[in-house]
């Protein structure tokens, strides 16, 4: 039957419908065993509901709460035939957080929003770009997301980084397929903290860790540097790498895969896969929106769909 994503809008005020439109066009020809159903906020709907949801948006641009809706119910209809299983994945377009918020779903983002409909406890972000401008792929879990940098050092603990680094090697072999991962651990502090010179996180918070990783049989180095770590890694030495906090894994992911990255939720009962961009209300709507990173999340979600269910069978 091969691979069917269900497909969300995001904010109807931004360059989420758009790019989401040409996305399906650009691929309509170029895989032909992908299936992509649009949803809003009522279910399926036709391609063309994002146009009209586009113009809608174009015209309520400060209707905050309206623009939630469609992008939170969008999301909740589509994880809803998720889990019945009549999709493989969701692709979903970028939303605005406080528009979100508006709406009544006080979620940091769509990442924590997709667990506690999924009703799983544990998800990982990460960001895959699997041809970057230096070729090679490049693939960061940020092990802390969206947190003031004064909070990283306390959320950092040995359990989330055991948690964190587990999860990406379970989803490195279930969903693209390898049988033996690698995997960098990036230090928290500078120079991996120099043997203390700059803190203790790296021996008290990431030893332990490392000691119990390497007992369940995970391939993990570090801590290394945040200075060579993502160099390794696109040359080879490994297959993805742990970032302690938002910024120090994409400043170096975007530095590098900036139009080709893919948001990937890991740890869901299906495939999720978002652009790595935003809104970009300011430039809604005039046809200038950059596509690639949508086409990216449609290939990606594609792809390890298929690496991970058996795509042969009907959908239920």
């Amino acid at each position: 039957m091969g691979v069917r994503l269900a497909l969300t809008p995001g904010d109807p005020r931004g360059i989420g419908p758009e790019v989401a439109r040409r996305g399906l066009e650009h691929l309509r020809g170029a895989r032909p065993d992908l299936d992509v159903v649009v949803f809003g906020p009522v279910g399926h709907a036709s391609p063309e509901f994002l146009e009209t949801i586009q113009a809608q948006g174009l015209s309520r641009a400060n209707d905050d709460a309206w623009a939630g809706e469609v992008a939170g119910a969008s999301i909740e209809r589509a994880v809803e035939a998720a889990l019945r299983g009549e999709v493989h994945g969701i692709v979903t377009a970028p939303l605005h957080k406080p528009s979100l918020h508006e709406s009544g779903r006080i979620f940091p983002g769509q990442t924590e929003m997709l667990a506690e409909l999924a009703g799983v406890r544990r998800v990982g972000m990460l960001m895959a770009a699997e041809r970057t401008r230096l070729e090679a792929p490049l693939r960061v879990l940020l092990g802390t997301t969206h947190l003031p940098l004064r909070e990283v050092a306390d959320a950092l603990t040995t359990d989330v980084l055991i948690n964190q680094t587990t999860l990406l090697h379970e989803a490195l072999k279930t969903d693209w397929g390898l049988t033996a991962p690698r995997i960098g651990l990036c230090a928290l502090n500078p120079h991996a903290s120099d043997g203390g010179l700059f803190g203790n996180e790296e021996e008290r918070i990431y030893g332990p860790a490392m000691k119990a990783l390497s007992a369940a049989g995970v391939e993990a180095s570090g801590p290394l540097p945040a200075d060579t770590v993502f160099s390794r890694a696109i040359a080879g030495e490994f297959d993805a790498v742990v970032a302690p906090y938002h910024d120090v894994g994409m400043a170096a992911f975007k530095t590098v895969s900036f139009g080709t990255g893919v948001n990937v939720t890991l740890g869901l009962p299906f495939v999720r896969t978002s652009p790595d961009h935003g809104t970009a209300f300011d430039i809604a709507g005039s046809g200038v929106a950059d596509d690639s990173s949508m086409i990216e999340a449609l290939s990606l979600a594609h792809h390890l769909a298929n690496t991970r269910f058996d795509t042969s069978s009907a959908y239920v």
